[in-house]
């Protein structure tokens, strides 16, 4: 891929966007992974102080914030922090009362649905346009939270494979250690996005750019796509 021109092509893109809902500027998720990195970065230049990165730590790992912070400062680009674990833990005790407790994934799923509410009441406030981060390679298979990460306005990384994101990444100047670190969704301690999808970012991208993988892979992919239908389409209705 030509970087510069994907970079210059992405930006005018997310631009035109915004203006054509005669809002003013973006609201994004600052997680201190590659893909919030790489958004944040091409919001800035398209929107210079008008593009806010939020810092939504819930039981997070400190080190997610201190990577959010060191993108900011290098792009100068305005965040505001808001810790979301009092409110979380007090949901999470509320919606347990008198049941057997909540599973993991509803718990993790619950961190990114109050995410997503966070990144809209700003959005609301400021008129500006929530954009999310998902790239290709998790949207084929699922891999977000339904209204959660999912719950978002424009996904300007939504035709990259995970590959072509580093690529993109190394181009904007995201720091090299946020590049290298396994990536993560951030949702329970030493949670990684390819334990949990039982297969490598590689193996991903080879199959949905080219069909190749291990009969394995192939399994399990197919069996997220399969399963992650209901995520990618409206809800359905009764066709009478």
């Amino acid at each position: 891929m030509d970087m510069p021109q994907t970079s210059q092509k992405l930006v005018q893109w997310i631009k035109g966007r915004v203006s054509a809902a005669n809002l003013d500027g973006a609201v994004f998720g600052l997680s201190g992974g590659i893909d919030s990195s790489v958004v944040a970065i091409l919001c800035h230049h398209a929107f210079k102080q008008n593009a806010l990165g939020l810092i939504i730590p819930c039981h997070s790992n400190p080190q997610d914030e201190q990577h959010a912070l060191a993108v900011a400062e290098k792009f100068n680009i305005p965040t505001k922090k808001i810790e979301l674990d009092a409110i979380y833990n007090n949901l999470l005790e509320s919606f347990s009362s008198g049941t057997r407790g909540a599973s993991h994934l509803a718990e993790a799923n619950l961190k990114a649905r109050l995410r997503m509410a966070t990144l809209y009441f700003h959005a609301n406030q400021l008129g500006y346009m929530v954009i999310g981060s998902g790239n290709k390679s998790e949207l084929a298979v699922g891999y977000f939270t339904k209204y959660g990460d999912g719950g978002v306005d424009i996904l300007p990384l939504g035709s990259l494979v995970k590959c072509q994101v580093r690529e993109l990444a190394a181009f904007l100047g995201v720091p090299q250690d946020i590049i290298d670190k396994p990536p993560s969704a951030g949702l329970w301690h030493g949670q990684t996005d390819e334990t949990e999808m039982g297969c490598s970012y590689e193996e991903l991208d080879n199959y949905i750019t080219g069909g190749k993988a291990s009969a394995d892979s192939r399994l399990k992919i197919e069996k997220m796509i399969a399963a992650s239908y209901h995520k990618l389409n409206l809800p359905p209705m009764p066709d009478f």
